[in-house]
């Protein structure tokens, strides 16, 4: 009897529709197709050449050995020192810092390391479409609780308070956000903190978007607010978007010195470790913050003038509604006016007018689109001017 090859994980999982949208986008152009792509979410810049040429450097130093599972010890130790400096960490301390093969291995690292069978995760949504795959794969329950447009993509803390119970383990935080570009005000992050600590929870705050803000718009991390937040925060992001980095590879982790170690131990037992050189690429921007925070502005201004064009854009468009977004680089209008669902709107969308947009469905949020604007304002024009041909050939 053939009892099948795969494992009831592998059954339960399913693709990133993400990039399965930027790989159908790129076939595309390789067939000679004219397409406008809105599905990838990283940014469209180079790396910074200082970054690159410290990690150029690290390779012809022969940094291309085996390393220590959390990552190497200046990293983390730097790393540490600028987590002090905004209040998520009391001291200095390396152990409470871990660099992992990316932002996504962080963030599933912090679900395996605290969640398992019977025990539940609140995922607000929209939500980052990998969030509820990570908790399945932990073999945890996710929990999925919507907040839309006429909330500013934000739940509230009795929204979470009604979803929990008994077996509620973890809330995930994810701001600024993807898919929405929202960003929670302090007081907004305190009272779910508060709620946190009041029914003995833990946040995984996913902050990899914490310094692609606009509008004057402020970033707080959770576990800053006060030393029980420290202990029950996990804090994830890493180094993709924000310094152009997304081959690297490259995340973190700052969490309380138990969960800490038991993410190391993971680590330790699934990917070894970090890039080796890699880090030292890394280690360059941690150890050049302000020029490495200059090509991060630089970058800022073109996202920032791209937001607006294609909010402006979005909005002319009857039967479309868009949010302003504080933070990342996505736009996430609402086309529930259109009559069609998300993911026939995106398909046909795809087909008919060649622009790749990532259907709200697989954020959890029907009758929303997501588009990244980390592209061309050549490409951001011209896709407005399909999308809005396109919206009128359903009238």
């Amino acid at each position: 009897m053939n009892k099948g090859y795969l494992s009831s994980w592998a059954k339960n999982v399913s693709p990133s529709p993400t990039l399965a949208v930027d790989a159908k986008a790129k076939a595309l152009k390789a067939a000679g197709e004219d397409v406008c792509g809105f599905g990838a979410g990283e940014p469209d810049f180079d790396t910074p050449s200082f970054i690159k040429e410290a990690c150029a450097r690290a390779l012809s130093d022969g940094k291309t050995k085996y390393a220590p599972a959390a990552g190497i010890p200046a990293l983390r130790s730097a790393l540490a020192e600028k987590y002090v400096e905004k209040g998520v960490l009391n001291e200095k301390n390396s152990s409470q810092v871990i660099v992992s093969p990316g932002g996504k291995y962080s963030c599933y690292l912090a679900i395996l390391a605290t969640c398992g069978p019977g025990d539940e995760v609140i995922i607000p949504a929209p939500y980052w479409v990998s969030y509820p795959e990570m908790v399945k794969l932990a073999g945890a329950t996710p929990k999925v609780i919507f907040a839309g447009d006429d909330q500013g993509f934000k739940v509230s803390p009795d929204q979470i308070e009604d979803a929990l119970s008994p077996s509620s383990k973890l809330i995930i935080l994810n701001s600024p956000s993807n898919p929405t570009g929202c960003l929670y005000e302090k007081k907004e992050m305190e009272e779910i903190v508060e709620l946190a600590c009041k029914h003995d929870l833990l946040i995984m705050s996913d902050e990899i978007y914490e310094y692609l803000l606009y509008d004057g718009a402020t970033h707080f991390s959770p576990a800053s607010f006060s030393q029980d937040a420290k202990d029950r925060v996990i804090t994830v992001s890493g180094f993709s978007k924000t310094f152009s980095m997304t081959g690297w590879r490259l995340g973190t982790l700052v969490a309380n010195s138990e969960i800490c170690k038991a993410v190391a131990d993971l680590q330790s037992q699934t990917t070894s470790n970090p890039t080796t050189f890699s880090q030292y690429g890394a280690l360059a921007a941690m150890e050049n913050w302000e020029k490495a925070m200059i090509a991060v502005n630089e970058m800022l201004v073109h996202f920032d003038r791209r937001r607006i064009n294609l909010l402006e854009g979005l909005q002319s468009i009857p039967g479309i509604s868009c949010q302003r977004a504080q933070g990342a680089f996505y736009l996430f209008p609402n086309i529930s006016s259109c009559g069609l669902s998300s993911e026939v709107f995106s398909a046909r969308l795809l087909e008919d007018q060649k622009v790749a947009v990532v259907s709200g469905h697989a954020f959890g949020a029907e009758g929303y689109i997501r588009l990244s604007y980390a592209t061309s304002d050549e490409i951001i024009q011209n896709g407005v001017d399909r999308i809005m041909k396109f919206v009128n050939s359903l009238s």
